[in-house]
């Protein structure tokens, strides 16, 4: 059970979850993101870092679009093992 805040969108607060069941750590921030998703094994032979972290924002304009937006961040990084073990 994460003790961080959950999102106020079902659809952006299910792929934080999401990536957290993947091994993404959140951590929140303040203004307008709502915090930053981090890859577990952040290092920069991942794109330049492109998709090993990100920022979740709080009011985005199409929340649908902002969770399929996680959910591709997460099924993209190089670092992303379905099978829930990593290199």
């Amino acid at each position: 059970m994460s003790l961080r805040k959950t999102h106020p969108n079902k659809h952006i607060e299910a792929a934080i979850a999401f990536a957290e069941a993947a091994g993404w750590r959140f951590v929140p921030s303040e203004g307008h993101a709502f915090g930053r998703l981090l890859c577990p094994l952040n290092d920069p032979t991942c794109q330049g870092y492109r998709f090993c972290q990100f920022s979740v924002w709080s009011t985005p304009r199409v929340p649908e679009h902002e969770a399929r937006k996680i959910r591709h961040h997460v099924n993209h990084c190089r670092h992303y093992d379905p099978g829930g073990t990593h290199e």
